[in-house]
């Protein structure tokens, strides 16, 4: 079985994968698992601090080989408003309740929860139900470093 002891950031790869893996968003946070790779393989992530990744980040394998890490496709509610005050009326409802949030440029996403909806309904949010890759904001104590021994805080 091949071993992941350490990783590489989107864009900091300078060769293409060899191989990837799809996890939904609450699934890419790792220290130490094992991952079954779409084509049957198998990798042991085994690092020294839990690390939360995201789309494009790669684990490096022992031999030097690359493997991707993909967002799954997943459940979301996509937010949207008549103003951009009441968009941002209703991203302070979402953060008082803690909830992880994705914000794009007209809107937000939240993973679906049938409670927060009929928030959001109550607050005049458009809410449509789609299938897509979650990517929510990290918070503020999130490390934004390039290497494990940037993720101390972690």
């Amino acid at each position: 079985m091949t071993r992941a002891t350490s990783f590489l950031r989107a864009g900091m790869t300078g060769a293409p994968p060899s191989g990837h893996v799809v996890l939904a968003h609450a699934e890419r946070h790792l220290r130490r698992r094992l991952l079954a790779l779409p084509d049957g393989g198998e990798v042991l992530v085994d690092l020294p601090v839990a690390t939360a990744f995201e789309q494009g980040d790669c684990l490096v394998l022992e031999d030097g080989r690359l493997v991707e890490i993909r967002a799954a496709d997943e459940d979301l509610y996509e937010i949207r408003a008549v103003s951009t005050d009441a968009l941002t009326e209703i991203a302070w409802h979402l953060g008082n309740r803690h909830l992880s949030v994705e914000v794009r440029p007209d809107s937000i996403r939240i993973a679906r929860d049938h409670v927060i909806r009929d928030m959001l309904a109550r607050l005049g949010a458009d809410i449509a139900e789609i299938r897509a890759p979650f990517s929510p904001m990290r918070g503020a104590y999130h490390s934004h470093g390039n290497s494990p021994a940037d993720d101390h805080d972690r």
